[in-house]
């Protein structure tokens, strides 16, 4: 937990937001994608690596309540004072996604993740991810993946990264939930460089 932290406080001290490497001025792409859920009213959203994410604000204009994870309390506090009292309404959990979850979260109807999963390489660490996701996420609810494909690249913001294929993560998650769309998907980062993504929308079985 302390060396992830301590990097990604660096990344962050270091870049401005429009300088990051992950930075999406427009979140188009993810909402085409959350678009494909029926819409049931506001929802509860856990948002893994939440960094400084305009998704953000996209989710707390719509109305929906938010759980906002990412290992970075630099991270976390600048996002703090970009929503000053839109803030209020978070549920803020400073702590690494591979390690457990408080036991006093309760579950969430859609977990969201851009480019996090890909940064945990072991499977002690990945497997943790994922007990945390079923752990957390209700029956009849939804995750969004979009982690770096397999023809992605194989390092981002100085760290090696476990690339995806669309087979690898319906694997992981299991037989529980099925696959509602996916796509891969070219983001064109802050330089201008060509980024594959695979994109991936499922839901879990149940109410």
């Amino acid at each position: 937990m302390e060396r992830r932290q301590a990097h990604w406080d660096g990344v962050y001290a270091a870049k401005a937001d429009r300088e990051l490497g992950w930075y999406e001025g427009d979140v188009g792409q993810t909402r085409r994608f959350l678009d494909r859920i029926a819409d049931s009213g506001p929802r509860r959203v856990f948002l893994t690596g939440a960094g400084t994410s305009l998704l953000v604000d996209d989710f707390l204009r719509r109305g929906d309540s938010v759980v906002l994870n990412d290992v970075s309390p630099v991270a976390l506090g600048r996002l703090r004072e970009r929503l000053a009292a839109g803030g209020e309404a978070a549920e803020w959990v400073c702590q690494d996604i591979a390690d457990p979850l408080p036991v006093t979260l309760q579950p969430v109807d859609l977990w969201v993740d851009r480019a996090v999963l890909h940064f945990l390489l072991d499977e002690a660490a990945i497997a943790g991810y994922f007990e945390n996701l079923r752990r957390l996420l209700r029956p009849g609810g939804h995750v969004l993946f979009a982690e770096f494909s397999e023809t992605g690249a194989v390092r981002c913001a100085g760290l090696d990264v476990h690339r995806y294929s669309l087979g690898e993560l319906s694997d992981r998650l299991g037989d529980r939930f099925g696959l509602v769309m996916a796509e891969d998907h070219i983001f064109i980062n802050p330089t201008g460089a060509e980024r594959p993504y695979v994109y991936a929308l499922f839901r879990r079985a149940g109410a």
